[in-house]
């Protein structure tokens, strides 16, 4: 008597029925697959547009905020005629040109010594200040859109604006509001970041001579 091996029927079943939710499941698989990885691009075009917003506030606070004449471009306080607080334009006082807060030592902040009480004009043409940075016009945030794997299959675009005498608790000259937006390929705004700058001036570094 030859005996032949072979499956039983239970056995086929149960391999028709795990092949079965395999081919079910892999579209299912596919689809969780794409979710991350368009997920993973958002956040990627969320944290360019943060580096956008971190690069507008180490710019100017105005083309005005330093003297033309000076052997530094360290930002300084604008004497805003508008504002209440003003700024010592006292020559005989010990606290010329400062305002009340700065302290009376070298190296901290200071008011402009020209006096100027101007805020410059938006000129995009060269990024000086944080007026300059100001730009209408969405900009694609990610360089390659090719639809091949090693490209990036989703439009993100970024958008970047200043408001001079932002409303932070109530409107004032001395703040600006940054903002950028970050819309898809449709429009549709995806997340919109938001920062103020103030007219406060810069500290000098300290110099040590060796």
């Amino acid at each position: 008597m030859v005996r032949k091996s072979a499956f039983t029927l239970i056995e086929l079943l149960f391999a028709i029925i795990i092949i079965a939710i395999s081919v079910i499941s892999l579209p299912m698989m596919n689809q969780a697959i794409e979710k991350g990885i368009s997920s993973n691009i958002l956040q990627e075009a969320i944290f360019a547009a943060v580096t956008e917003l971190n690069e507008a506030t180490t710019a100017h606070w105005d083309d005005n905020s330093f003297d033309a004449n000076a052997t530094n471009t360290l930002a300084k306080v604008i004497d805003i005629p508008t504002n209440a607080i003003r700024c010592d334009n006292n020559s005989s006082s010990n606290r010329y040109r400062l305002m009340p807060g700065h302290i009376s030592q070298p190296l901290h902040r200071r008011c402009l010594n020209n006096n100027s009480t101007t805020l410059a004009t938006t000129d995009v043409t060269t990024v000086t200040s944080l007026d300059d940075m100001n730009d209408t016009t969405s900009k694609n945030i990610f360089t390659d859109l090719t639809t091949n794997a090693q490209g990036y299959k989703q439009n993100y675009k970024s958008q970047i604006s200043v408001v001079h005498s932002a409303d932070f608790n109530g409107s004032s000259d001395n703040i600006k509001e940054i903002s950028v937006t970050v819309t898809s390929s449709t429009g549709e705004i995806l997340t919109k970041l938001h920062t103020f700058s103030m007219n406060v001036g810069e500290v000098d570094y300290l110099k040590k001579e060796y």
